[in-house]
C-alpha cells in the first residue's frame, strides 16, 4: 500500500492540479506526432522517484522520463535484484487534450520477474493492484478491497476487446484490421492503464500491444494474470520484464488466446 500511496499523492500534487491548465510550452513531442511528454509527466515522476528513492533506497528506480533522458537505464531492468517501474502519466496524449482518462502506473519487479503491480486513476481516485500469487484487487476510495476477475467465455464472434494497431507494423494494420471483423468490436483508448482495468475487470475479453515498454504493461500484465487471464507475447513465450518487442496478447483463458492469435492478430 506503500507504493500506491506514493503514487497518488504524487498525482494529486503534480498531474491533477496542471490537467485542463496546460498550454503549448508544457508540452513537446518526443518520437513522433503521437508520443508526447508534458510538464506533468515530468514533474509526477520527479515526485514518485523521491518517496520511492526515500522509501526503497536499494532498488533501481525506473521511470519513462527518466529512460527518455538517460536510455542506458532500461538495459539494467534485467539484471537489478530489486526495481521499482513507472509510467507517471500513462495515456498522456488524452491527458494532454484534456480527456480524463489517464493513469499513474507502478510496478515492482524482482530479479526478472514482475511481483506488484499498481494502476491508479486519478480521477476517480482508486486503484487496482496485484501482488504475485495473491489475486488481483479493485481499491476504492473509501479503502474497501473488491476481488476482480477476466470475463467469461464467449464466442469468438461475440467479444470485444482493446487492440494498439498504431505501433503495429504499417504492412501488417491491414491485415489486423481486416481480421477484425472476426470480432464483435475492437477499441482503442490511447492508455494501456485503462484499457488493463476494463479487460482485468471482466468489460473485454482481450487486449493486443506491439510496442512493449515496460511502463506500460509490467502492472496490467501482472493484475490481468491474477484476475485469470493467459498472457504470452505473440510467440507464445512468457511475456518478462525486460521484453521490449515481439508483441503481446492477453485472453480470458489460453483457449481463447490461442483462437484471437490465429483468427485475428495474425502478424
Amino acid at each position: 500500500m506503500e507504493l500506491a500511496n506514493i503514487l497518488r499523492d504524487a498525482a494529486r500534487a503534480e498531474a491533477l492540479p496542471r490537467f485542463r491548465r496546460l498550454d503549448a510550452s508544457m508540452v513537446t513531442t518526443k518520437t513522433s506526432a503521437i508520443d508526447l511528454v508534458t510538464e506533468a509527466d515530468v514533474a509526477t515522476e520527479e515526485a514518485i522517484k523521491a518517496a520511492v528513492t526515500q522509501w526503497m533506497p536499494e532498488a533501481l528506480f525506473v521511470g519513462e522520463e527518466s529512460v527518455a533522458a538517460d536510455p542506458a537505464l532500461l538495459g539494467r531492468l534485467a539484471d537489478a535484484d530489486l526495481a521499482v517501474v513507472v509510467d507517471p502519466i500513462d495515456g498522456t496524449a488524452n491527458y494532454a487534450a484534456g480527456l480524463p482518462l489517464f493513469a499513474t502506473m507502478a510496478a515492482v519487479v524482482s530479479k526478472g520477474e514482475t511481483i506488484a503491480g499498481i494502476i491508479y486513476d486519478p480521477m476517480g481516485d482508486d486503484w487496482m493492484i496485484a501482488e504475485k500469487g495473491s489475486g488481483a484487487w479493485l481499491r476504492r476510495p473509501n479503502g474497501e478491497a473488491v476481488r476482480i476477475n477476466v470475463a467469461q467465455k464467449l464466442p469468438m464472434a461475440e467479444m470485444v476487446g482493446t487492440a494498439s494497431v498504431g505501433f503495429m507494423p504499417p504492412e501488417s494494420r491491414a491485415e489486423v484490421l481486416g481480421n477484425a471483423i472476426k470480432v464483435r468490436m475492437i477499441v482503442n483508448y490511447r492508455v494501456a492503464g485503462h484499457e488493463y482495468r476494463t479487460f482485468a475487470s471482466g468489460h473485454t475479453q482481450f487486449v493486443c500491444f506491439n510496442k512493449l515498454m515496460p511502463w506500460d504493461h509490467l502492472a496490467g500484465v501482472l493484475i490481468s494474470q491474477e484476475a485469470g487471464a493467459f498472457a504470452a507475447r505473440l510467440d507464445g513465450q512468457p511475456y518478462l520484464p525486460h521484453h521490449v518487442d515481439g508483441g503481446l496478447l492477453v485472453a480470458i483463458d489460453r483457449d481463447s488466446w490461442d483462437e484471437l492469435r490465429r483468427e485475428v492478430f495474425t502478424y
